[in-house]
């Protein structure tokens, strides 16, 4: 008897556990255009606002999902971006730091 409780505990906490780090995980959050970093990157959330006149580097078809630094898959909604560490951008967003996949 004592083992059936022991493996039940055993079990129950590695149970409770993998529930919380899976929590955390799918629960990333979103980088906001007023974040400091993503303010002074120039950061939209959708590529079409972004200020043609402040930002010329910018052009049409540019966006966060075919930007090397993207770490989501093409034409998803949001993914990592190695610039701002655990939040995710809008696949359709732009920064001033947009690189081309090669």
């Amino acid at each position: 008897m004592k083992n059936s409780r022991r493996q039940f505990m055993i079990l129950s906490a590695a149970g409770a556990c993998t529930l919380a780090l899976n929590g955390k995980v799918q629960a990333q959050a979103m980088v906001a255009e007023s974040d400091p970093q993503a303010a002074a990157l120039g950061y939209k959330a959708d590529a079409s606002k972004v200020d043609k006149a402040k930002y010329a580097k910018y052009a049409t078809g540019q966006q966060c999902d075919n930007c090397a630094l993207y770490q989501g898959k093409a034409g998803s909604a949001s993914g990592g971006c190695s610039l701002f560490g655990a939040k995710q951008v809008a696949g359709k967003g732009w920064c001033s730091a947009y690189a081309k996949k090669a």
